[in-house]
């Protein structure tokens, strides 16, 4: 009598196969930073020769953007002698990276994290090709920016659509371009800087003033309707009301200038020679910057110390950047998974357009 193999049983019910879990490929961008003293030159040419960074026409940019290297090699690779001679932003998002990973990844959906540097290793490039011989199901595009700007987000957008071009990388996309004002994000960055103000209290002899500051841009930038300013004011606005703290005396600047052009004011050197006048201390919080970098380590924590210091400001003190803060971990985590919910295609924190009408350069459409 022929008989067929019957399945495989257990206490009498066939085993079941459990079902394959869904591949997330969840692409962080950053800026990146050189990682030795030789890649500081090239890291700064990358940096000028980005469209969006340098805005004069295409003919003059090379040569311009060698000129401005070349006079900022020296200062540059004095401050990353400071750092040990390298940026440390790809070994913390690389811990950023393995931390959401830990947080996405369930028994439905195997999560790994890429990372997409704009001006140096890791690039786009090698992120997208990483991201097909995974053979991802899904790709969440994630910058490490909260605040959107055509000098980051939409840098770092336009170089993955070419880089996922050259590979031949095609699967369902989400992409999230901003999250300034993500109550997550709010709530933990509204934790840090209570500590650091705690902290503050503790030693300070004088009434202390909380400084947010963030990079700044050229005035003509914003003018031309780039969302950026009104984003790092409407997320401090968003982390003062949470702390809720009686009185408190703060203040939003702009640090980092880098071309002879209007920035955007009140530079953080202008604030601190103010905290001065006023005889208050100040606690300085890097507000639109999510990991330790050289504008932390060495523009905020020694040469605006020493400017503070040469000033007589009452006291200097500094709030770390969010790194791998389990808050913010679990805060960018939960903005991953409401945007996935929304469906593929680009959205903001609350899903739609957030940004006000006079913004152009938002990515987003304005609503019908």
């Amino acid at each position: 009598m022929l008989t067929l193999d019957a399945p495989a049983l257990t206490g009498g019910v066939a085993e079941a196969i459990p079902p394959a879990r869904r591949r997330l490929a969840v692409v962080l961008f950053n800026l990146g930073g050189p990682d030795s003293p030789a890649a500081i030159k090239p890291f700064l040419l990358n940096l000028f020769r980005d469209p969006a960074i340098l805005r004069v026409p295409f003919f003059i940019r090379p040569l311009l953007a060698q000129i401005i290297a070349r006079a900022r090699v020296r200062p540059a690779t004095e401050n990353y002698a400071i750092l040990g001679g390298k940026s440390p932003l790809l070994e913390l998002t690389q811990e950023q990276a393995r931390a959401l990973e830990g947080v996405l990844s369930t028994d439905e959906v195997d999560a790994r994290c890429f990372i997409a540097m704009r001006y140096w290793h890791p690039f786009a490039l090698q992120a997208a090709a990483e991201v097909k011989a995974w053979d991802a199901d899904e790709v969440f595009l994630l910058p490490l920016y909260p605040h959107y700007s055509t000098t980051t987000t939409g840098s770092s957008l336009s170089d993955w659509r070419d880089a996922a071009a050259r590979v031949g990388l095609a699967r369902p996309v989400t992409t999230l371009c901003c999250w300034f004002r993500d109550g997550g994000y709010v709530s933990a960055t509204a934790a840090i800087v209570e500590r650091g103000l705690a902290e503050a209290r503790q030693t300070a002899t004088a009434p202390l003033r909380v400084l947010f500051s963030a990079h700044g841009l050229p005035e003509t930038i914003v003018a031309r309707g780039d969302p950026y300013q009104f984003q790092i004011e409407s997320t401090v606005q968003a982390v003062v009301e949470r702390m809720a703290v009686p009185g408190l005396d703060w203040q939003v600047c702009y640090q980092s200038r880098a071309t002879p052009q209007k920035w955007l004011d009140p530079s953080t050197e202008e604030a601190i020679e103010h905290a001065a006048r006023d005889h208050v201390a100040v606690l300085v919080v890097p507000i639109a910057f999510v990991s330790e970098h050289s504008e932390t380590l060495v523009e905020l924590d020694v040469e605006y110390r020493e400017l503070a210091e040469k000033k007589g400001v009452a006291g200097y003190y500094r709030a770390p950047a969010q790194n791998s803060d389990p808050r913010f971990i679990g805060a960018l985590a939960s903005a991953v998974q409401t945007a996935r919910g929304r469906g593929t295609g680009m959205c903001s924190f609350a899903g739609p357009r957030v940004c006000p009408g006079r913004h152009r350069d938002c990515p987003m459409r304005l609503p019908a």
